[in-house]
Protein backbone atom coordinates (compact mmCIF):
# COMPACT_ATOMS: atom_id res chain seq x y z
CA UNK A 1 0.00 0.00 0.00
CA UNK A 2 1.42 3.16 -0.83
CA UNK A 3 1.55 5.83 1.95
CA UNK A 4 -0.25 8.58 2.99
CA UNK A 5 0.11 11.66 1.22
CA UNK A 6 -0.44 14.49 3.46
CA UNK A 7 -0.36 18.37 1.89
CA UNK A 8 0.80 21.29 4.25
CA UNK A 9 -1.51 24.80 3.69
CA UNK A 10 -1.07 27.57 5.31
CA UNK A 11 -4.07 29.55 5.82
CA UNK A 12 -6.13 26.41 6.17
CA UNK A 13 -8.76 27.88 8.94
CA UNK A 14 -10.68 29.96 5.60
CA UNK A 15 -11.10 31.05 2.74
CA UNK A 16 -9.53 29.44 0.22
CA UNK A 17 -7.37 27.26 2.08
CA UNK A 18 -10.02 25.51 3.95
CA UNK A 19 -11.75 24.99 0.26
CA UNK A 20 -8.30 23.21 -0.32
CA UNK A 21 -7.98 21.17 2.68
CA UNK A 22 -11.76 20.08 1.77
CA UNK A 23 -11.14 18.85 -1.66
CA UNK A 24 -7.50 17.34 -0.87
CA UNK A 25 -9.46 15.31 2.08
CA UNK A 26 -11.93 13.88 -0.60
CA UNK A 27 -8.86 13.05 -3.31
CA UNK A 28 -7.87 10.99 -0.21
CA UNK A 29 -5.21 12.81 0.65
CA UNK A 30 -4.42 13.88 4.74
CA UNK A 31 -3.32 17.84 5.31
CA UNK A 32 -1.44 19.88 7.93
CA UNK A 33 -3.44 22.77 7.80
CA UNK A 34 -1.86 26.42 9.14
CA UNK A 35 -3.73 28.94 11.25
CA UNK A 36 -2.63 32.30 12.95
CA UNK A 37 -5.63 33.42 15.62
CA UNK A 38 -9.37 31.38 15.03
CA UNK A 39 -8.69 28.25 16.91
CA UNK A 40 -12.50 27.51 16.86
CA UNK A 41 -12.27 27.80 13.06
CA UNK A 42 -9.41 25.20 12.44
CA UNK A 43 -10.73 22.65 14.50
CA UNK A 44 -13.89 22.81 12.55
CA UNK A 45 -11.63 22.93 8.84
CA UNK A 46 -9.86 19.21 10.89
CA UNK A 47 -13.68 17.90 11.79
CA UNK A 48 -14.05 18.20 8.18
CA UNK A 49 -11.19 16.96 7.06
CA UNK A 50 -11.10 14.03 9.28
CA UNK A 51 -14.84 13.48 8.32
CA UNK A 52 -13.40 12.23 4.58
CA UNK A 53 -11.09 9.25 6.43
CA UNK A 54 -8.01 10.95 6.06
CA UNK A 55 -5.41 12.51 8.81
CA UNK A 56 -5.78 16.10 10.17
CA UNK A 57 -4.02 18.39 12.53
CA UNK A 58 -4.21 22.12 12.39
CA UNK A 59 -1.21 23.94 13.56
CA UNK A 60 -0.83 27.72 14.91
CA UNK A 61 1.54 29.81 12.65
CA UNK A 62 2.52 33.30 12.26
CA UNK A 63 4.02 33.61 8.82
CA UNK A 64 5.03 36.86 9.35
CA UNK A 65 7.16 35.63 12.26
CA UNK A 66 10.47 33.73 11.04
CA UNK A 67 11.62 33.36 13.80
CA UNK A 68 8.73 30.53 14.79
CA UNK A 69 9.61 28.31 11.95
CA UNK A 70 12.07 25.98 13.60
CA UNK A 71 9.46 25.50 15.91
CA UNK A 72 6.58 24.58 13.52
CA UNK A 73 8.69 22.15 11.73
CA UNK A 74 9.50 19.93 14.60
CA UNK A 75 5.84 20.25 15.37
CA UNK A 76 5.09 19.40 10.87
CA UNK A 77 7.50 16.45 12.00
CA UNK A 78 5.88 15.36 15.20
CA UNK A 79 2.50 15.10 13.38
CA UNK A 80 4.09 12.71 10.17
CA UNK A 81 5.61 10.65 12.49
CA UNK A 82 1.90 10.64 14.72
CA UNK A 83 0.67 9.09 11.25
CA UNK A 84 3.61 7.12 10.78
CA UNK A 85 4.34 8.95 7.50
CA UNK A 86 8.01 10.17 6.47
CA UNK A 87 7.49 12.59 4.49
CA UNK A 88 5.60 15.54 2.86
CA UNK A 89 4.16 15.29 -0.33
CA UNK A 90 3.45 19.18 -0.85
CA UNK A 91 2.97 22.56 0.74
CA UNK A 92 0.93 25.45 -0.38
CA UNK A 93 0.75 28.95 0.80
CA UNK A 94 -2.86 30.36 1.14
CA UNK A 95 -1.96 32.27 4.57
CA UNK A 96 -2.12 36.41 3.81
CA UNK A 97 -3.98 38.84 3.59
CA UNK A 98 -4.42 42.54 1.50
CA UNK A 99 -3.77 45.96 2.16
CA UNK A 100 -5.88 48.58 0.81
CA UNK A 101 -4.26 51.86 0.74
CA UNK A 102 -3.30 54.32 -2.07
CA UNK A 103 0.26 54.27 -3.51
CA UNK A 104 0.85 57.60 -2.30
CA UNK A 105 -0.77 56.96 1.15
CA UNK A 106 0.89 53.37 1.99
CA UNK A 107 3.23 53.15 4.68
CA UNK A 108 6.10 51.56 5.36
CA UNK A 109 5.07 49.48 7.88
CA UNK A 110 1.95 48.56 5.59
CA UNK A 111 4.55 47.67 2.95
CA UNK A 112 7.27 45.62 5.36
CA UNK A 113 3.91 43.36 6.63
CA UNK A 114 3.40 42.74 3.21
CA UNK A 115 7.03 41.44 1.87
CA UNK A 116 6.93 39.71 5.30
CA UNK A 117 3.30 37.61 4.86
CA UNK A 118 3.91 36.87 1.14
CA UNK A 119 7.11 36.78 0.09
CA UNK A 120 9.30 36.38 3.34
CA UNK A 121 7.21 33.48 4.56
CA UNK A 122 7.00 31.42 1.32
CA UNK A 123 10.79 32.30 0.57
CA UNK A 124 12.06 31.08 4.15
CA UNK A 125 9.04 28.88 5.06
CA UNK A 126 9.56 26.47 2.17
CA UNK A 127 13.56 25.84 3.03
CA UNK A 128 12.41 25.35 6.48
CA UNK A 129 10.03 22.26 5.41
CA UNK A 130 12.35 20.96 2.03
CA UNK A 131 14.38 18.45 4.30
CA UNK A 132 10.84 16.56 5.03
CA UNK A 133 9.66 17.24 1.48
CA UNK A 134 9.56 14.04 -0.54
CA UNK A 135 11.38 13.67 -3.57
CA UNK A 136 9.13 14.43 -6.44
CA UNK A 137 6.80 16.79 -3.89
CA UNK A 138 5.06 19.96 -4.85
CA UNK A 139 5.41 23.57 -3.84
CA UNK A 140 2.06 26.17 -4.63
CA UNK A 141 2.78 29.07 -4.39
CA UNK A 142 -0.10 32.09 -4.25
CA UNK A 143 -0.16 35.15 -6.20
CA UNK A 144 -3.13 36.95 -7.59
CA UNK A 145 -4.52 38.20 -10.81
CA UNK A 146 -3.69 41.80 -9.50
CA UNK A 147 -0.11 41.13 -10.29
CA UNK A 148 -1.21 41.29 -13.78
CA UNK A 149 -3.89 43.75 -14.09
CA UNK A 150 -4.27 46.44 -11.71
CA UNK A 151 -6.52 47.82 -9.06
CA UNK A 152 -6.08 51.12 -7.57
CA UNK A 153 -5.11 50.52 -3.82
CA UNK A 154 -3.34 47.05 -4.28
CA UNK A 155 0.08 48.40 -5.14
CA UNK A 156 1.50 47.11 -2.03
CA UNK A 157 -0.45 43.59 -2.06
CA UNK A 158 0.03 43.19 -5.58
CA UNK A 159 3.83 43.79 -5.74
CA UNK A 160 4.65 41.24 -3.19
CA UNK A 161 2.30 38.80 -5.36
CA UNK A 162 4.67 39.57 -8.54
CA UNK A 163 7.74 38.66 -6.31
CA UNK A 164 5.94 35.75 -5.34
CA UNK A 165 5.91 34.27 -9.24
CA UNK A 166 9.81 35.27 -9.66
CA UNK A 167 10.27 33.21 -6.53
CA UNK A 168 8.58 30.37 -8.30
CA UNK A 169 10.40 30.80 -11.36
CA UNK A 170 14.06 30.30 -9.30
CA UNK A 171 12.33 27.60 -6.76
CA UNK A 172 11.64 25.64 -9.80
CA UNK A 173 14.92 25.63 -11.28
CA UNK A 174 16.59 24.90 -8.08
CA UNK A 175 14.83 22.19 -6.61
CA UNK A 176 13.95 20.49 -10.04
CA UNK A 177 17.10 18.15 -9.53
CA UNK A 178 14.98 16.28 -6.18
CA UNK A 179 12.42 16.26 -9.03
CA UNK A 180 10.12 19.01 -6.80
CA UNK A 181 7.72 20.75 -9.09
CA UNK A 182 7.21 24.54 -8.29
CA UNK A 183 4.08 26.13 -9.93
CA UNK A 184 2.01 29.54 -8.64
CA UNK A 185 -1.62 29.40 -8.27
CA UNK A 186 -3.05 32.85 -9.89
CA UNK A 187 -6.94 33.51 -8.36
CA UNK A 188 -9.03 36.57 -9.63
CA UNK A 189 -11.83 38.44 -7.87
CA UNK A 190 -12.58 35.29 -5.57
CA UNK A 191 -15.61 36.07 -3.04
CA UNK A 192 -14.20 35.93 0.32
CA UNK A 193 -13.48 38.02 3.36
CA UNK A 194 -10.24 39.27 1.57
CA UNK A 195 -10.05 42.82 1.83
CA UNK A 196 -13.17 43.18 4.45
CA UNK A 197 -14.98 40.98 1.98
CA UNK A 198 -15.99 44.00 -0.26
CA UNK A 199 -16.35 41.48 -3.32
CA UNK A 200 -18.61 39.10 -1.76
CA UNK A 201 -20.81 41.45 0.79
CA UNK A 202 -21.05 44.89 -1.69
CA UNK A 203 -23.60 43.90 -4.69
CA UNK A 204 -21.95 47.34 -6.83
CA UNK A 205 -18.62 45.87 -6.46
CA UNK A 206 -19.51 42.46 -7.25
CA UNK A 207 -21.09 43.43 -10.25
CA UNK A 208 -18.51 45.92 -11.29
CA UNK A 209 -15.69 43.54 -11.02
CA UNK A 210 -18.53 40.59 -12.55
CA UNK A 211 -18.91 42.77 -15.47
CA UNK A 212 -14.65 42.35 -16.35
CA UNK A 213 -14.71 38.71 -15.92
CA UNK A 214 -15.46 36.79 -19.34
CA UNK A 215 -17.77 34.04 -17.54
CA UNK A 216 -19.80 36.79 -16.14
CA UNK A 217 -19.51 36.25 -12.15
CA UNK A 218 -16.76 36.61 -9.56
CA UNK A 219 -15.22 33.44 -7.95
CA UNK A 220 -16.39 31.11 -5.09
CA UNK A 221 -13.78 29.92 -2.89
CA UNK A 222 -14.37 26.55 -4.22
CA UNK A 223 -13.44 27.30 -7.61
CA UNK A 224 -9.84 27.84 -6.59
CA UNK A 225 -9.82 24.80 -3.67
CA UNK A 226 -11.79 22.40 -6.22
CA UNK A 227 -8.67 23.11 -8.44
CA UNK A 228 -5.59 22.13 -5.78
CA UNK A 229 -5.83 18.34 -6.06
CA UNK A 230 -5.75 18.63 -9.81
CA UNK A 231 -2.41 20.99 -9.49
CA UNK A 232 -1.08 18.45 -7.20
CA UNK A 233 -1.76 15.45 -9.44
CA UNK A 234 0.43 13.52 -11.08
CA UNK A 235 -1.41 15.06 -14.18
CA UNK A 236 0.43 18.16 -13.90
CA UNK A 237 3.41 16.38 -13.12
CA UNK A 238 5.46 17.89 -16.11
CA UNK A 239 4.36 21.50 -15.20
CA UNK A 240 6.93 23.61 -13.04
CA UNK A 241 7.65 27.38 -12.88
CA UNK A 242 4.08 28.12 -14.07
CA UNK A 243 1.85 30.30 -13.82
CA UNK A 244 -1.46 29.46 -13.52
CA UNK A 245 -4.45 31.47 -13.05
CA UNK A 246 -7.59 30.99 -12.41
CA UNK A 247 -9.75 33.67 -12.24
CA UNK A 248 -12.94 32.90 -15.02
CA UNK A 249 -11.16 35.16 -17.73
CA UNK A 250 -11.28 38.39 -15.93
CA UNK A 251 -9.25 41.28 -17.66
CA UNK A 252 -8.66 39.73 -20.54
Amino acid sequence: MAPQQIVLITGASRGLGRSAARHLARAGVGVIGTYQSNRAEAEAMVAEVTASGVPAVALQLDVADASTFDAFTAAVTEALNGWDVEHLHAVVHFAGYGVHAPYTETSAQQLEQMLRVHVSAPFLLTQALLPMMTTGGRILNVSSGLARFTGPGYAAYAAAKGAVEVLTRYQAAELGGRGIRVNTLVPGAIATDFGGGVVRDDADVNRAVAGAIALGRVGEPDDIGAAVPALLSDGLGWATGTRIELSGGQSL
